[in-house]
């Protein structure tokens, strides 16, 4: 039988790691391929032709819904499995409405990984415990208005709004769209009217909302930590140094985000 093969998605190298080390630990399951961000994902699933990619929904340049959505319709046969930090209804139905076909914590057991990757491979769904079915019940409930805000937004639209969750200017979006600073501002003009904007602020705010973006901001920290906290588990089982240098890094990726004091 063919080993499943699976790429993984995140922007935090350590992250990566971490789940590289689990899936190597798994029968019959193979990590074939990395992607950074959303852009490379794309680009390695129809290169590499996964049978299922691993995908986190915070990343930068393209964020994890959008590279879903347009890996999904590209190729129908490539199963997509995200990986976040949150099982708010907020964040798993635009999931599932890109097409992802399952949904699972950062912090879930190694077994229940294996699980969704093969349930995944099989053409089946799998939702983590913790996405319980009263969420589930309660975002579909929602969909309808959801889907037609989403609808209204063109692709273009949804990646400049990406970009500015992410505090770009418009002059740093033109330059990594490679498009013309007016057209960045007409395409945001146009996002605005249809999300009932006035402003940056506003339309930032119902994207979050709404649609599941989420700023770059305080939760990068929560990914990266988890990244740091996969590595120390390993590295307490083979060196306990090398487990208080990561430790060490983690403290020092909350001070970078802002979470200093909190983390006292």
């Amino acid at each position: 039988m063919k080993p499943v093969r699976v790429l993984i998605v995140d922007d935090h190298d350590l992250v990566r790691a971490g789940l590289r080390l689990l899936i190597q630990a798994i029968a019959g399951i193979e990590v074939v391929g990395e992607a950074s961000d959303g852009r490379e994902a794309i680009a390695l699933a129809q290169s590499l032709r996964p049978d299922v990619v691993l995908m986190d929904l915070l990343m930068p340049e393209l964020n994890g819904l959008d590279a879903t959505a347009r890996i999904v319709a590209s190729d129908a046969a490539v199963r997509v499995v995200i990986l976040s930090m949150s099982a708010a209804e907020e964040a798993v139905l635009p999931a599932l409405r890109a097409g992802a076909v399952g949904y699972l914590l950062k912090n879930v057991r190694p077994i229940e990984l294996e699980m969704a990757i093969r349930a995944a491979a099989r053409g089946e769904t799998y939702l983590c415990s913790a996405v319980s079915r009263h969420v589930v019940d309660r975002c579909f409930e929602r969909s309808h208005a959801a889907d037609a805000l989403y609808d209204r937004l063109t692709p273009r639209q949804r990646e400049v709004l990406q970009l500015v969750a992410e505090g770009r200017s418009s002059k740093e979006i033109a330059g990594r769209l490679g498009i013309g600073v007016e057209s960045v501002k007409t395409f945001l003009s146009r996002a605005f009217s249809k999300l009932q904007a006035r402003n940056r602020v506003e339309a930032v705010q119902r994207a979050v909302a709404e649609l599941g973006y989420v700023p770059i901001g305080a939760s990068v920290f929560l990914d990266r930590f988890m990244g740091f906290f996969w590595l120390a588990v390993f590295g307490a089982m083979h060196d306990k140094d090398l487990a208080g240098v990561i430790i060490t890094q983690a403290r020092h990726a909350a001070r970078a985000a802002g979470l200093d004091d909190a983390s006292e």
